[in-house]
């Protein structure tokens, strides 16, 4: 089995378009959908690390984990840029704006952001 990741969403429509475009700035798209459920993946192929954003399983309301947080790897500043860029303007909440990261090692560039429902995701490039 591959590592996967789930977030819950409190609107899981507008929770799917959010991540549909946002997702796309790193290349990554939906390899899976179905009601409440929706799996993304780098280029769409289900492999490797996915993500699926999705209604609570128990049927309680989404709420953001404290301390959690979920990375979304970028193949360049650019793309965090991007990213970042997207995921402000389709409404999400600034936690860290795109830049250098100076107190890692090696130097991160990363953004920092909460999505719809709250929940802490970032993107960086390690490069």
């Amino acid at each position: 089995m591959e590592l996967y990741l789930t977030l819950g969403a409190r609107d899981v429509e507008a929770a799917h378009a959010f991540y549909d475009k946002v997702l796309a700035t790193i290349g990554w798209s939906a390899h899976a959908s179905f009601p409440g459920w929706r799996g993304y993946s780098a280029g769409g192929i289900g492999k490797g690390g996915t993500v699926w954003i999705c209604q609570p399983y128990d049927g309680e309301a989404a709420t953001a984990g404290n301390g959690t947080m979920v990375a979304f790897p970028a193949a360049s500043p650019a793309e965090v840029d991007a990213f970042y860029a997207a995921a402000i303007a389709l409404g999400a909440l600034d936690e860290g704006a795109a830049g250098p990261r100076p107190d890692y090692t090696p130097t991160w560039y990363s953004a920092y952001m909460r999505d719809l429902s709250g929940n802490k995701i970032a993107v960086v490039y390690n490069g």
